[in-house]
């Protein structure tokens, strides 16, 4: 049986990047055509045009803040769905934000990394995720019967079911939260029951502490993680190697500069923005809101797909100063205005009972004139006044901040 799932895995990674840049193409081209959104956002756009990275990334951001919007006013998914698509469940999301489920085998595209977890045609999986209104439960369900697993949807909570029915039916795996799973040996041990049939899991939804996977290694269960949206499906995902999380085929995944679309350098903390290359729901150039950098090197597993770090923060880091909000956004175009500076990093402090506004600026062209300038920028694109302080170069955290709130009120 091989390691991989398909070969798409294996590609090489030039052969890769040109297939998905056509897709992406193809992907506009069907979203102008098919979809009420997208016909009016990438009106102005020509699917043919788009043949490197750089067309991708002047493609507009949809971000998921709008669709509560769009989805008031166009129910139930704001325009973004295809024309002719078969529902088989609309979830919701907190917010509400409804997002289509379809009769597709694997619509959410899980099995690419239930397979790197050790899922296997025949095993038993207890499906621990939630079954009620949101969707992780079933598209987690869909994936593993796509895969040949037969799956116990045991959702969440009534710990001492979840346990007996474990030592009845033993099931081989566990998908789920990873503290649930926590809780889940506890209680078998708290009951002397036997739940030891459950040798891998495959967790999402919170963190993977070290000290926890080593746990669950003790008592025999191998852990990965994968990352995930309610609106996109799977992202990445960890492999054997569990040397960061592999992104998945079925997406085109891009990290920017937190509070615009610009791509940033390899190694480099921004937001992830994923275009899906699913045709029934093709959010291009979708901002998940979270922060992450691109790995170098390729994974020892021979998966040749590029790695991230997993979960690192979220983008959003508004900040509400002297009654006014500023955005990442706001700081960006300051940053851009002065070609001088390579990286800022805007400080919101507390001092003297008011607060501060403090643009760090790397730069090795610091003088009056430039901090005057820079000065007057904030005042203009920010409303607000804010001091300007000179660095060194690369001496700014790579965290993906851009507003970072450092008040403290005691």
């Amino acid at each position: 049986m091989s390691d991989f799932y398909d070969a798409l895995e294996t590609r090489d990674p030039a052969d890769r990047e040109q297939a998905l840049i056509q897709a992406v193409a193809d992907q506009v081209a069907h979203a102008k055509e098919n979809t009420a959104a997208y016909a009016t956002v990438l009106k102005d756009v020509d699917p043919t045009s788009i043949t490197s990275a750089e067309d991708i990334a002047k493609l507009p951001i949809t971000r998921k803040s709008e669709l509560i919007e769009q989805q008031k006013t166009n129910r139930p998914f704001g325009g973004l769905d295809a024309k002719g698509i078969t529902l088989a469940n609309i979830f919701a999301s907190p917010g509400p934000i409804y997002e289509p489920g379809t009769k597709k085998e694997d619509f959410a595209r899980f099995a690419r990394s239930l397979y790197a977890a050790g899922f296997r045609s025949g095993g038993i999986s207890h499906n621990c995720f939630s079954y009620h209104f949101t969707p992780a439960g079933l598209m987690l369900e869909n994936s593993a019967q796509a895969l040949g697993c037969a799956v116990i949807p045991a959702g969440t909570g009534q710990t001492e079911l979840q346990v007996q029915t474990i030592a009845d039916l033993k099931p081989d795996s566990y998908i789920g939260t990873p503290s649930f799973l926590k809780i889940i040996l506890e209680k078998a041990e708290a009951l002397g029951s036997d739940v030891t049939s459950i040798d891998k899991a495959l967790v999402t939804g919170e963190a993977l502490p070290p000290s926890i996977r080593a746990g669950f290694a003790e008592k025999g269960i191998a852990v990965y993680q994968c990352y995930s949206s309610a609106d996109l499906g799977l992202i990445a995902y960890e492999s054997e190697a569990q040397e960061g999380l592999i992104v998945d085929e079925g997406i085109y995944l891009e990290i920017v500069r937190p509070g615009t679309g610009d791509p940033v350098a390899k190694g480099e903390v921004g937001e992830v923005i994923v275009t899906s290359l699913n045709p029934d729901y093709p959010l291009i150039r979708f901002a998940t809101g979270d922060l992450s950098a691109i790995m170098e090197g390729q994974s020892p597993c021979g998966r040749t797909n590029k790695r991230i770090k997993g979960w690192m923060g979220r983008a959003d880091q508004t900040a509400k100063v002297r009654g006014m909000f500023i955005h990442p956004e706001q700081v960006d175009k300051v940053f851009k205005r002065h070609p001088e500076l390579t990286k800022v990093r805007l400080v919101v402090s507390w001092e003297n009972e008011s607060d501060q506004l403090t643009l760090k600026c790397e730069t090795d062209n610091a003088s009056d004139e430039l901090n005057s300038n820079i000065s007057n920028s904030i005042r203009e694109i920010c409303k607000l006044r804010g001091e300007v302080e000179f660095v060194d170069i690369g001496s700014l955290p790579n965290d993906g901040t851009v507003i970072e709130d450092a008040r403290d009120y005691d």
